[in-house]
């Protein structure tokens, strides 16, 4: 997966949904000390953002260089690149300074079905403040916009599927077999995430860039097939309505929160 959102880097910054401030208030709401957040694939760092208002300091973390120089700043964020040659112990290290036990809330938005999850899992209980600790993972797969869009969609998404990373299935199965060995907090609990949704309004030019921001789209394009062909364009702006309609979208969301 490493070095898999370099080269989209700058494009997933502008393209992605933001998510809901009240998703981080109750997240917030959940741990009893606010001193540190660890935002795991922060990416551009949006979460890490958000995080900044309800904790004291928020570590941002992701093996992507390319994604941290477009993360957001701000003075309680620090960012650290985190290859995967890195051990545990550096983890704990990089992220508190070598003292386990320590962390307040875990997040990680739209990422943790790339990740190696019996390490991960490991990490977080070492790091996790107990007891107070929380975990929260989340991320989304659809988007509704109407009829004819959305069934266009469905067919698109059926060709991008042979350039999807197998762990992607994760995602693409709204979390629901996604592995998550914590007790529920009652926001979604292993085998049963939370549904949510995020609402936005979209132009034609924020979705090409939001389809172009997709690994399967650039994994296909450095095998020579373009999924993004000025053909599929005009075919989905038929139906969204032209280039300059902007258009109210609700992204399908799901989360899962858990303790130790």
């Amino acid at each position: 997966m490493e070095g898999l959102f370099d080269k989209q880097a700058e494009v997933y910054l502008e393209a992605r949904p933001t998510y809901p401030k009240e998703w981080y208030l109750k997240l917030a709401s959940l741990t009893p000390e606010h001193s540190l957040a660890w935002d795991v694939g922060t990416g551009n760092g949006q979460a890490a953002y958000s995080l900044s208002e309800h904790y004291e300091q928020v570590v941002g973390s992701d093996i992507s260089e390319e994604q941290l120089k477009h993360a957001i700043q701000h003075p309680r964020i620090r960012y650290i690149h985190t290859p995967t040659s890195i051990s545990e112990d550096e983890m704990v290290n990089l992220i508190a300074g070598g003292h386990e036990n320590s962390v307040d809330l875990v997040t990680v938005a739209e990422a943790v079905h790339w990740f190696d999850l019996p390490h991960f899992y490991s990490l977080v209980r070492r790091l996790l403040r107990k007891p107070g600790g929380v975990i929260g993972v989340w991320g989304y797969n659809d988007m509704v916009v109407s009829p004819d869009f959305d069934l266009l969609m469905k067919r698109y998404h059926e060709k991008l599927l042979p350039y999807y990373d197998p762990k992607s299935s994760y995602l693409w199965e709204g979390y629901r077999t996604l592995p998550f060995p914590f007790e529920s907090v009652g926001l979604g609990r292993e085998g049963e995430p939370m549904a949510l949704e995020i609402h936005k309004e979209l132009s034609f030019q924020g979705l090409v860039r939001l389809l172009r921001s997709s690994s399967a789209v650039t994994t296909a394009k450095d095998k020579g097939v373009d999924l993004l062909s000025e053909e599929v364009i005009e075919e989905i702006q038929g139906v969204w309505g032209g280039p300059d309609l902007v258009r109210s979208v609700t992204y399908k969301a799901f989360m899962l929160v858990g303790k130790l």
